[in-house]
């Protein structure tokens, strides 16, 4: 399996429902670090994985509809504890409609697999993985 990495960052504020989430409870901030990590069995015609300028755009253009954001304000996510796994599923979500609206190229469809892993610290991560 190939893969293609692109790696970018955003910064949010959020808090969380539930005695679970302890301090968490009242809003705070939280840098990311993401890291878009692109699969497929074979390289395209051109021996790539995917575009990587393309790729890096596009995660950006993710990135940059969530940074800076109260993510309790946004309608599409009202009812949601925005945990790191709830949003590195939800970029993985948007990238691969990137994929499928041609925005990667027309050869990113090829990709088996796209995995998108949210850093919340050097010790801590998550990540979401499903096919393209």
């Amino acid at each position: 399996m190939y893969k293609l990495n692109v790696r970018d960052h955003f910064m949010i504020a959020h808090s969380f429902r539930g005695e679970t989430f302890g301090p968490a409870q009242r809003l705070h901030g939280a840098t990311y670090v993401v890291d878009a990590t692109f699969k497929r069995e074979q390289l395209d015609d051109d021996g790539l994985v995917v575009d990587i300028a393309l790729a890096s755009e596009q995660l950006g253009a993710v990135l940059h509809d969530l940074n800076y954001r109260n993510l309790d304000d946004v309608p599409e996510f009202e009812g949601e504890n925005t945990t790191t796994e709830f949003l590195a599923r939800e970029i993985q979500e948007r990238l691969v409609r990137a994929i499928h609206d041609g925005k990667l190229g027309p050869t990113a469809s090829g990709c088996a697999a796209l995995e998108v892993t949210l850093h919340e610290s050097h010790v801590a991560w998550a990540s979401y993985e499903d096919v393209v």
